[in-house]
């Protein structure tokens, strides 16, 4: 087994997590997440009220009995959802563990911790994830350039941006963006992360609710099957290639606005995608990580094989690189 100070302090197997995913992180999936020793997150805007959201954690409450927990993203919004009211939801339903994402935690964090609750925030820069750390959070989840959904405007891969956040917090560090497999989990953790978070390769399982024309769309496309949408509106998004983010990007290229490609992109399109399995009907996140992908396993044969194929890396091709003494030439 990989202990980590992750593992360790948010009482779980592995130091594996499967992210908060609009229209996917539900309770089949959560709780086949948490069965096979990592963690999974209920996504809490993709059930329509929050009593919904009440409703969707005692299903999984009936499905396994390890940690799970519960992701609140917060994004600028013409009509906001009510976040407090998601919030006490989850508070209520005894969940011990959030993840947050998209704006400043603090204006929930406090609210959660005074009630026991770990809180894990997902950022996209070194500064924002010490600012999470100074207000409190628990653990970062800090998503390079290779992930999907918002990879923030800075375009620093994980190489990079893993071991520059890890050099400045004390706080368990999570790695994010182009990881799917024991090679992802082991260079993550060489470069000083306490763990990975996947979107993506969860949302290429068994147990994930999307379409299976999606998911094996995801194993048939490559490392250079992603588009990059939104970035003349300074909120880019890696969004798989298809014909309408193509469209969405040659719109921006013409300098058109965001009325100009509102429909394209709407929540409700990309939702079409992931249930009736159109995959060119809307766009869908998706991250580079798909030319890594090409299987659609059970939750539990993906996790079982990370660790076992990490373990195996350690201790063979690692550690034979320094069984003898290395030689340097001057």
């Amino acid at each position: 087994m990989l202990r980590t100070k992750f593992t360790e302090a948010f009482g779980i197997e592995h130091p594996i997590v499967q992210g908060g995913m609009m229209w996917v992180g539900r309770a089949e999936l959560v709780a086949a997440v948490a069965n096979a020793g990592a963690l999974g997150f209920i996504t809490a805007l993709t059930q329509p009220t929050p009593d919904d959201l009440r409703l969707e954690i005692e299903r999984t409450r009936e499905l396994t009995d390890k940690p799970f927990g519960v992701n609140l993203t917060i994004l600028p919004s013409i009509t906001p959802p009510p976040y407090e009211e998601y919030r006490q939801a989850i508070i209520d339903s005894g969940v011990k563990i959030v993840e947050i994402a998209g704006a400043n935690p603090a204006t929930h964090t406090a609210h959660l911790k005074e009630h026991g609750i770990k809180v894990i925030h997902k950022a996209t820069s070194v500064k924002h994830a010490v600012k999470a750390q100074s207000v409190g959070v628990d653990a970062v989840s800090i998503d390079g350039f290779e992930c999907a959904g918002h990879p923030g405007e800075n375009d620093i891969p994980g190489l990079v941006l893993i071991p520059a956040a890890v050099r400045e917090l004390d706080i368990p560090v999570l790695a994010s963006g182009g990881i799917a497999d024991a090679h992802g989990l082991v260079a993550a953790l060489a470069l000083g992360a306490d763990g990975v978070n996947m979107g993506t390769r969860f949302l290429c399982t068994q147990e994930s609710s999307i379409h299976q024309s999606v998911k094996e769309k995801i194993v048939a496309n490559s490392e250079l099957d992603t588009k990059l949408i939104f970035r003349t509106l300074h909120n880019t998004a890696r969004v798989a290639d298809n014909a309408i983010s193509r469209q969405v990007v040659e719109i921006e290229k013409a300098g058109g606005t965001f009325a100009d490609i509102q429909d394209l992109v709407s929540g409700k399109r990309g939702r079409k995608v992931f249930e009736e399995g159109d995959v060119d009907a809307g766009i869908w996140t998706a991250g580079i990580c798909q030319g890594l992908i090409t299987d659609i396993p059970t939750v539990a044969a993906l996790v079982e094989r990370m660790v076992s194929e990490s373990e195996d890396i350690i201790r063979g091709r690692l550690s034979s690189l320094v069984s003898d003494p290395i030689s340097v030439r001057s």
